[in-house]
């Protein structure tokens, strides 16, 4: 199978150390960084939920677990592909140097929040020494943009109760 922007997403190729690994769950995806010989490096909620709850867990979870794991355990039954879509704006860093930060972490309990540092987060702040991630940054302006809404909607039925209250 393929997406929009011709990835593999069953079979994305061999990937190399240091490699962004994008999972495919429902309605969000997850994020790993490649270490090699099929292993990834990436976080999970510590209370050590099952799977199929993990990504509704994550959501109050403010700790997270530093995990290596086999990459097809990772994904499961998902589609993945690797994805280093920052190299262009983020250089990233020398390979050893990601390898060697990856190993530092692993069995670490972290801070974890979906919004400001998530497992996107995690694993480009390893890749290029900063953590970014566009999936929070779009959950964020459709916060704002629906709190503004709000305010909007809010403030005209105000508006339209004050002049009716002309009225009477």
């Amino acid at each position: 199978m393929a997406c929009n922007d011709g990835f593999s997403l069953r079979y994305p190729g061999n990937p190399h150390p240091g490699d962004l690994i994008e999972v495919f769950r429902p309605g969000y995806q997850h994020w790993a960084l490649y270490l090699g010989d099929g292993y990834v490096i990436n976080i999970a909620p510590v209370d050590g939920v099952p799977t199929a709850f993990t990504s509704a867990k994550s959501v109050f979870s403010t700790k997270a677990l530093v995990k290596m794991q086999l990459l097809k355990d990772v994904v499961g039954d998902d589609k993945y592909r690797v994805n280093n879509k920052y190299d262009e704006t983020y250089p990233p860093l020398p390979v050893e140097e990601v390898i060697q930060r990856s190993e530092f972490v692993i069995g670490e309990e972290v801070s974890y929040d979906l919004l400001v540092n998530n497992c996107e987060h995690f694993v480009t702040l390893l890749r290029y020494g900063e953590g970014v991630s566009d999936q929070a940054n779009r959950a964020i302006s459709t916060i704002g943009f629906m709190t503004a809404a709000a305010g909007v909607f809010s403030f005209l039925g105000l508006f339209s109760k004050r002049q009716r209250a002309k009225y009477y």
